[in-house]
């Protein structure tokens, strides 16, 4: 063991003594590392976890990547589109695509005996990937599909239903506006016509996500019912919806697709359809960041204070060790082993508070949100122990490199100065 680093512990070790009033400053800083660390991690597991459940609720419900015809006819549904199956081969072999779906969407009005409400129907086949509705739904089963007839099932949310008092197994009259070509013999070419058409379907079962801009209008049924309904043919469908392997490739992705495909289709992603959310879970970063910022400035305030106050306590202690040959660098060294240690041990209770807590939210839901506002009813926490040790490391190094200043103070003291009132 060095010199340097047996003063150190003796140092520290001696502030037990009661005469000592560098010991509660030292507390003090220390425990202002471990609050800082705390608030950091909490802040860190809510940041990421909440923006990780906002995009898994959309992805889940739209995907990554949809496909749909360039052109929008005046009801704002899109046209139909029809790509091969060769061309389909292409993107599956794409490496970031997982999943690739056909939907539909058309737009209804649900009429009751004393509601009338405005609605979305998204068709979906047995191709569809449910996992994500699996997981969301909190009565009744989910649609099924026959490969010859349309289904007559349709899924909706429990804000519709508590809106309309609709229960599981009750009948919902849609009424829709369809549009079709038809040639006009009077005026010799094809005009386009609207028409009134209405169905009865049957309420399979009612789904939950707390993602208000869903839950209040959209509902599930067989893409065969919306294919019959716009006088679609079999293979037409409204559009492609790819799902990623990782959310991270997106933009990668939606190029490569743009490569194969030509400029003969719309290629959005769901950052682009759904960009005023997106816009605001970034936003979040910046409210972390600031608050990660504050945190370490406020912990390397307390230990800065805490450790000039042990060098002036101790200052005929450095003066006795000038005289006795020590230099300044070597001093220097005793205090940085000082620090070391109270920073570490800042770390350290700081990261099992803060850790304890996330798993406390994680597993218990502890604190509670409003789902009409923050489109979750808890506070969501993502454990991520990259970011976490990366925020350990940036927090220790910057106490550190910041806990230097106070050792400057060292070079100013000397043996007469300090050693003549003894």
């Amino acid at each position: 063991m060095s010199i340097e680093k047996f003063i150190a512990g003796k140092i520290s070790h001696s502030g037990k003594d009661k005469g000592n009033i560098s010991k509660p400053i030292v507390k003090i800083g220390i425990i202002g590392i471990v609050l800082g660390v705390a608030v950091m991690l909490l802040t860190l597991g809510v940041v990421t976890g909440f923006k990780k459940e906002i995009t898994k609720k959309i992805t889940g419900l739209t995907m990554d990547l949809a496909i749909s015809n360039i052109n929008v006819n005046p009801s704002n549904e899109p046209e139909p589109i029809k790509i091969s199956e060769d061309t389909l081969k292409l993107l599956r072999e794409i490496p970031s695509i997982s999943h690739i779906q056909t939907t539909a969407f058309k737009n209804g009005i649900v009429k009751t005996n004393t509601e009338n409400e405005g609605i979305i129907l998204k068709g979906i086949d047995k191709n569809y990937d449910s996992g994500f509705l699996k997981q969301h739904l909190i009565e009744g089963k989910l649609p099924e599909f026959n490969d010859s007839a349309a289904g007559k099932d349709i899924l909706i949310s429990k804000s519709l239903a508590d809106k309309l008092d609709l229960k599981v197994s009750g009948k919902m009259l849609i009424y829709f506006i369809s549009q079709h070509e038809i040639y006009d013999s009077t005026v010799r070419e094809t005009i386009i016509k609207s028409e009134q058409r209405s169905r009865s379907l049957t309420i399979c079962g009612i789904f939950k996500t707390d993602f208000s801009d869903f839950d209040n209008n959209l509902t599930f049924v067989d893409l065969k019912q919306i294919q019959k309904l716009n006088y679609w043919e079999p293979q037409m469908v409204g559009s492609y919806e790819i799902k990623l392997k990782d959310f991270k490739d997106i933009e990668l992705c939606k190029d490569e697709i743009g490569t194969i495909l030509g400029y003969n289709y719309s290629i959005n992603s769901v950052k682009e359809i759904y960009a005023n959310i997106f816009v605001w879970l970034d936003k979040l970063d910046i409210n972390g960041v600031i608050i990660i910022v504050l945190m370490i400035l406020v912990a390397v305030i307390n230990m800065i204070t805490a450790l000039l106050i042990l060098i002036l306590e101790r200052t005929n202690m450095v003066g006795l060790l000038k005289a006795l040959g020590m230099t300044n660098s070597e001093i220097g060294k005793i205090f940085v082993y000082i620090s070391f240690k109270l920073v570490g041990k800042g770390l350290l209770w700081g990261n099992i508070v803060g850790i304890g807590l996330c798993y406390l939210q994680y597993y218990f839901k502890i604190a509670k949100l409003d789902s009409s506002i923050y489109y979750v009813d808890y506070v969501a926490i993502d454990i991520n122990w990259y970011y976490i040790l990366l925020l350990n490391a940036g927090t220790f190094i910057t106490c550190m490199i910041m806990l230097l200043l106070p050792t400057l103070i060292i070079s100013k003291l000397t043996p007469i100065k300090t050693l003549r009132f003894d």
